[in-house]
């Protein structure tokens, strides 16, 4: 099973090595993981995506509270949230696949965002199966190259995994 975790952890030097360190030491495998600042500039949120049971999870929760830089773990899995990622494509197109190409990136509302000799580059946000769907249906073009950052997730409504809710 997949795991949502997000985490807050303080935004200084060597923080993304030790967590991503932490893993490897420990043979947890990352699914995906980003990691941004937040509106605060002295914390930054990871996303990360684990793979395993709950005893896992259980395990992976004790070694980041370990850390002296994670501020707060929130398993978000269970609850209501809206998740995305983002993915930029670059496919061969020629003038006569381009046509069908444009209207593959509309039915995936997603975008064109530069345009080659022999190539389009082609930039969509959403949820995972929106994501694989694009580029299995993109495939038979010729992918020349993948970009993705991997998911990031917010809670829905009025909960959050800010530390304002910790007062």
């Amino acid at each position: 099973m997949l795991h949502t975790l997000a985490v807050l952890v303080e935004n200084n030097p060597g923080v993304l090595a030790r967590v991503s360190g932490l893993f490897s030491r420990r043979g947890f495998n990352i699914d995906s993981l980003a990691v941004g600042r937040t509106d605060d500039p002295t914390i930054s949120r990871m996303t990360i995506v684990v793979e395993g049971d709950n005893h896992v999870l259980e395990q992976v929760r004790k070694q980041l509270d370990k850390l002296i830089d994670v501020i707060k773990i929130d398993d978000i899995t269970s609850e209501r949230y809206v998740g995305r990622e983002l993915i930029i494509i670059k496919v061969n197109a020629d003038a006569q696949a381009r046509p069908e190409i444009m209207q593959i990136v509309d039915i995936f509302r997603a975008h064109i965002v530069d345009i080659g000799q022999e190539t389009l580059m082609i930039e969509a946000t959403g949820d995972a199966d929106k994501i694989n769907g694009l580029e299995e249906a993109l495939k038979p073009f010729g992918i020349k190259e993948v970009v993705r950052t991997g998911k990031i997730a917010m809670l829905r409504g009025s909960k959050s995994t800010s530390l304002e809710n910790e007062a």
